[in-house]
């Protein structure tokens, strides 16, 4: 099992065509031979599964991925906050050039683009 640096880019939409690679994600996490996200990693090294957030005009935001009982969520809490920002990504395998659809805070969802990944 490989821990991997991952990072998903806008995919197409209605509002970018051509997708935004300035709209992204980077992930750092373990992933398996097919691309799949190891649940049993994070949960030895919960701190190395992080996320951060790079969208234009706005902070980045960091913050770790989590499991939770409807999937996996990039979760921006500071500590102990109970006030925990959260995105939801789908289980999909993350593998070059396919894509996912990552659900926002405001409940949009939008496709992303796994533009790099460690080999």
């Amino acid at each position: 099992m490989n821990w991997k640096n991952v990072r998903l880019e806008l995919a197409r939409t209605r509002e970018f065509p051509n997708g935004s690679a300035g709209r992204a994600y980077l992930l750092r996490l373990p992933l398996d031979d097919v691309g799949q996200i190891d649940e049993c990693q994070i949960s030895e090294n919960p701190e190395r599964a992080t996320v951060r957030r790079h969208w234009p005009n706005e902070p980045d935001r960091d913050g770790h991925l989590v499991r939770k009982r409807d999937g996996w969520v990039f979760s921006y809490a500071a500590g102990d906050n109970d006030d925990e920002i959260q995105c939801h990504l789908e289980a999909n395998p993350l593998r070059m050039g396919e894509c996912v659809t990552i659900t926002e805070t405001d409940g949009v969802k939008l496709p992303f683009k796994v533009a790099y990944c460690d080999s």
